[in-house]
């Protein structure tokens, strides 16, 4: 089996462009050197700003960096490259990203939305490089309040590329302090207080109701054409740091458009259809929700769940997430009737931070350049709306490539073990059907018979009946 043909095959039933056209090709050939730094930008390579990501990411989006200030406030810098100084709207290669809309990961091929000659290095905020970016500036006083905010392009150097796993270990006492924090003075000072103002606005945030969530989507990852790893992600303080630095960013954007009068994309989980079905789920628990849609009252029972059965909890969370629905994007166009994010409990909310594999970021940057310079949008209403619906649609389509393919990689994992038995866990069940995930390997598959009783949390064990690798069956049976 070629997992990277079948990638191919399946990014085009998803209706979604596998490769670049020869046009888009010939483009990006002509493109050599990074944007040049103008004398216009605010020079900010003194900063000690760093890249915190997966350990195998190329394509660096962003840059943080923090600061102590006087009044014990805290400013929050975060650098997004600057996508647009060398991808032009409507040019060829903004044509393809425009049609894909993101970038797709599966285990066999990465699909960028952009050429990797520009994701991974000409508009990526690659170690030791200078580069030209959007800064968000944002202070916070010690409960996490906003007190003021500034976007505006400046120039940057990222002194460390980090990673994930080191740098949550670190912040978690598991390992010392990495050797790339080590060799570049004051960054480990910097990034304690990145840490510090990350558990600032995290608290805020779930005590508005923000939801905390743990999914139990597992990483699959193809090490050789014979070794194959499937396992839980991980999610330490260097997650967090990155997730709250972003969130704050992106809600900063969003409010700046606001005070600009600007219709603009926006990222909105709507209040969820399935909230009678959220209710049931915390009833089996013992739990009563109100009637009506709460985030608080969800997020509380979210929190004692995870106190009192950790170990599910991951499980847990990807049911309520599934019932919370797939986030959409929508044209903001009413500032004083916001959709608004359920999840993340927020009125605003953008998406800003990631224009080298996410287009609506671009579409963003590319308006607040505009601003910047008192030019017109580039982009009209009608071209916005257009854009929200197509941009929802592409980015379902991505993830349904990517839910293929890791189960198809499953399926060849588990294809020379059928008859064996495995202990789980339910994840699923509704009229659809009733779904297991193994505890070792972290696989999820179907369960096709003795499965009426079974409920979500349940632990079973079962024995592998059948798999088909081009479509990512796996299908157990119930032991006990």
């Amino acid at each position: 089996m070629n997992l990277e043909q079948l990638a191919v095959q399946v990014m085009r039933e998803k209706g979604l462009q596998p490769d670049f056209s020869p046009e888009e090709l010939q483009q990006v050939a002509l493109l050599n050197t990074p944007a040049p730094l103008s004398s216009s930008f605010v020079d900010l390579r003194s900063l000690l700003w760093c890249s915190i990501d997966n350990d195998d990411s190329h394509d660096l989006d962003q840059l943080t960096y923090a600061e102590k200030m006087g009044n014990d406030q805290t400013t929050l810098w975060i650098a997004i490259a600057d996508v647009d100084a060398l991808v032009s709207k409507d040019s060829y290669i903004d044509q393809h990203a425009s049609f894909n809309t993101t970038s797709v990961y599966t285990p066999a091929k990465i699909f960028s939305m952009l050429p990797e000659k520009l994701s991974t290095n000409l508009t990526s905020l690659n170690e030791n490089s200078d580069r030209v970016s959007m800064v968000v500036k944002i202070t916070i006083n010690p409960n996490g309040d906003i007190e003021d905010s500034s976007i505006f392009q400046a120039i940057v150097h990222n002194y460390a590329q980090l990673t994930y796993s080191a740098i949550g270990d670190w912040l978690e006492g598991k390992n010392g302090l990495p050797d790339k924090v080590k060799v570049v003075p004051g960054l480990e000072s910097a990034l304690k207080i990145q840490h510090e103002a990350t558990q600032t606005l995290k608290q805020k945030r779930h005590a508005a109701g923000s939801l905390t969530l743990e999914s139990s989507e597992a990483e699959v990852k193809l090490l050789s054409d014979k070794q194959i790893d499937i396992h839980l992600p991980a999610h330490n303080f260097a997650h967090q740091l990155i997730e709250e630095f972003m969130i704050a960013a992106n809600i900063v954007v969003a409010e700046h458009f606001d005070k600009a009068k600007l219709p603009n994309l926006r990222r909105v989980v709507r209040t969820p259809k399935y909230w009678d079905r959220i209710v049931e789920v915390a009833q089996s628990y013992g739990e009563a929700l109100p009637e009506q849609p709460d985030s608080k009252a969800l997020e509380n029972f979210l929190i004692q769940r995870r106190k009192s059965d950790p170990d599910a909890f991951p499980d847990l969370s990807l049911t309520i997430i599934k019932l919370l629905g797939r986030g959409e994007y929508i044209v903001e166009n009413d500032q004083q009737n916001p959709i608004g994010h359920f999840g993340l409990a927020l009125s605003d909310y953008t998406h800003a931070t990631a224009p080298n594999r996410r287009f609506p970021d671009l579409i963003t940057q590319r308006q607040y350049k505009a601003f910047l310079r008192n030019e017109q949008s580039p982009y009209t209403l009608q071209e916005l709306y257009a854009l929200a619906s197509h941009c929802t649609q592409q980015e379902d389509a991505a993830a349904k490539v990517e839910r293929q393919l890791n189960k198809s990689v499953a399926a060849l994992l588990l294809s020379t073990q059928l008859g064996k038995i495995f202990k789980g866990i339910i994840t699923g069940s509704s009229e659809k059907g009733t779904w297991v995930r193994l505890f070792e390997p972290a696989v999820e598959g179907k369960v096709i018979q003795d499965f009426k009783n079974l409920k979500v949390g349940d632990k079973v064990t079962v024995q592998l009946k059948y798999v088909d690798i081009p479509k990512g069956f796996i299908d157990f049976v119930v032991l006990s």
